[in-house]
């Protein structure tokens, strides 16, 4: 394997607050450069009552009251990727503390993917342009002063976008903790042989770079963890560790997902999720509505 992809700045090692959401094991991230007040914030949640379909803002009123405790400015809201469990906050946080909402440029494939499954009309317009910002592979960006790079990693979802911020990575749901593994890739438009590939492309990243991963499902009743580095994921990820080939993985992979259950909050996420977070628009009388597309996932 060719440890060829660079930092995005080695010298500098960004400000990291994570915050766990219980409900639906999800990491959101507060990313500071260490030279100024400037932050992004990753994989916000909205906190959803699918049951009584009621919204709140506890995890995201969370966030704004860290970010202005501190003293921050926000420049960015990244989403690594189209989530299917939880909501999109991006457009509450915009609104309380600015900062421009942001996701991989190939975001069109999996509208394009979702807009039919839920029989979006005309006016869904499936270019991204609900985002301020598309990320290209390998693109540079700053958050501050602190560089940072963008890295297409595929499989999970074709859009998933790894953040390579100084020292750190930040891997979406490609990756989980090395005693769970790696994410599925039975979504329409998933890989297993992508998503084997892109992880590899972050295991070539220096073994002492940080990652943080977006989910923890807590294995074997441990405590919730986030953070490992590339050294150690190389060497004891269950699923893509040195020895494992990749017909290997993509043999496990499959055999995994094809007993899996859908998330919970899959159908509201990905029609929210899809258009960076914005509610669908009010009826007549100012009520909102999701679809449920029946048997169509």
């Amino acid at each position: 394997m060719t440890r060829s992809e660079p930092l995005a700045d080695p010298a500098l090692r960004p400000e990291v607050k994570a915050l766990f959401d219980e409900v639906t094991n999800t990491i959101s991230y507060v990313v500071k450069d260490p030279r100024s007040p400037a932050c992004a914030i990753l994989d916000s949640v909205l906190d959803f009552d699918y049951a009584a379909g009621r919204i709140s803002y506890r995890s995201a009123d969370t966030i704004i009251d860290h970010v202005r405790g501190a003293g921050l400015r926000v420049e960015w809201l990244i989403e690594t990727h189209v989530h299917a469990d939880h909501l999109s906050a991006a457009p509450y946080l915009q609104q309380h503390l600015g900062g421009k909402i942001a996701i991989g440029d190939r975001i069109a494939v999996v509208q394009d993917t979702f807009g039919k499954v839920f029989n979006e009309d005309r006016g869904f317009q499936r270019d991204g342009s609900q985002f301020d910002h598309l990320f290209a592979d390998n693109e540079a960006y700053a958050i501050g002063g602190l560089a940072a790079r963008a890295l297409l990693t595929p499989g999970h979802t074709p859009a998933c976008m790894t953040h390579v911020i100084g020292d750190a990575a930040f891997v979406g749901d490609t990756l989980f903790m090395p005693d769970a593994g790696t994410a599925r890739a039975d979504f329409p438009g998933g890989d297993a042989r992508k998503l084997y590939r892109s992880i590899q492309r972050i295991l070539a990243l220096p073994g002492e770079t940080r990652l943080f991963m977006c989910h923890d499902y807590a294995p074997n009743g441990r405590d919730i963890r986030w953070e490992a580095t590339v050294a150690e994921e190389r060497a004891t990820n269950i699923h893509v560790q040195e020895a494992i080939s990749e017909d290997q993985f993509v043999s496990m992979r499959n055999a995994r997902d094809a007993g899996l259950e859908m998330p919970r909050l899959i159908i509201p996420s990905l029609q929210v999720n899809m258009k960076a977070g914005q509610l669908p628009q009010p009826d007549a009388s100012g009520k909102r509505f999701l679809k449920v597309p029946l048997n169509g996932l």
